[in-house]
């Protein structure tokens, strides 16, 4: 019996526990997945709950992926690069590793056939969602990378973080209530909660004149998955561009967990049906 959980706040909106457990029952492995409101506060807590009640990993989400990196005894390359955790195996010694899967279910979700080499991004945000957003697209090829925020001068740190990584890329950061022209990026990222159910659902990060400007090949990808069709996403369906939905990228990277927990690999067609009837 594996005892796993995910810890963020708030959690009402989630439904990992869901997709968790019937990543599990597709391999016929027994599971306990706690869903452990954590707010910042109470991390330090949290940390020992899980060590004193034996839990063998957990998922974190917002707002903890950075904080609990502080917190880990080891990380993986993709934890180290996108500088946040989202995922932690306990070993037997009670040592937290810390991995971040949202790098392989971002890029994983993005179609085959999509071509992003030498071509420029937009994301929107620059929390622990966007670092991850970055380092997919770049793997992916993208060359250059404009991030929209509500504070420029906020951002400037997890900017310089991008640039001593990653100095062949152009990073640039843009005031989000400037966003009115979009024409030169072939894909556009929401890398913030705007949008969320319970969060601005009834909110577009940016505004339907911006989105026209895209080019009729360009890509809008939209991390939120409750619910699964944004008012962002609407808006780029009405003008024909290709979308990519937040539920894949939470899939892959629920897959990606559980192979880190188990070193088995759940059926995803299994967790998408089980998240859908969630949602």
């Amino acid at each position: 019996m594996y005892k796993l959980g995910i810890i963020g706040y708030p959690l009402g909106h989630s439904i990992s526990a869901v997709i968790q457990k019937a990543g599990f029952e597709s391999m016929n492995l027994d599971a306990d997945y706690e869903v452990l409101e954590t707010p910042p506060e109470s991390l330090i807590d949290r940390i020992k709950f899980l060590k004193r009640n034996d839990f063998d990993g957990f998922n974190v989400t917002i707002p903890l992926k950075v904080p609990i990196s502080l917190f880990v005894n080891e990380i993986d390359d993709d934890a180290n690069i996108a500088g946040c955790v989202n995922t932690v195996k306990i070993d037997s010694n009670k040592n937290f590793l810390g991995y971040n899967t949202d790098i392989y279910g971002f890029m994983t979700a993005i179609p085959s056939d999509v071509d992003l080499k030498g071509k420029s991004a937009a994301i929107l945000g620059t929390g622990g969602a966007s670092r991850a957003a970055s380092v997919g697209l770049i793997r992916k090829g993208i060359e250059e990378i404009d991030f929209y925020t509500r504070n420029v001068i906020n951002s400037q740190q997890a900017l310089n973080y991008l640039r001593a990584k990653f100095p062949s890329i152009k990073f640039e950061a843009h005031q989000i209530q400037n966003a009115r022209d979009f024409s030169k990026y072939k894909i556009l990222v929401n890398a913030t909660p705007i949008g969320m159910r319970g969060f601005a659902m009834d909110e577009s990060p940016v505004e339907f004149g911006a989105l026209k400007t895209m080019a009729a090949d360009s890509i809008v990808y939209d991390i939120v998955y409750n619910p699964m069709d944004t008012l962002m996403l609407q808006y780029a369906k009405k003008l024909d561009l290709r979308t990519v939905e937040g539920l894949d990228m939470l899939i892959y990277q629920a897959e990606k967990a559980i192979n880190i927990w188990t070193g088995k690999k759940p059926d995803t067609q299994t967790m998408k049906i089980a998240a859908l009837k969630a949602l």
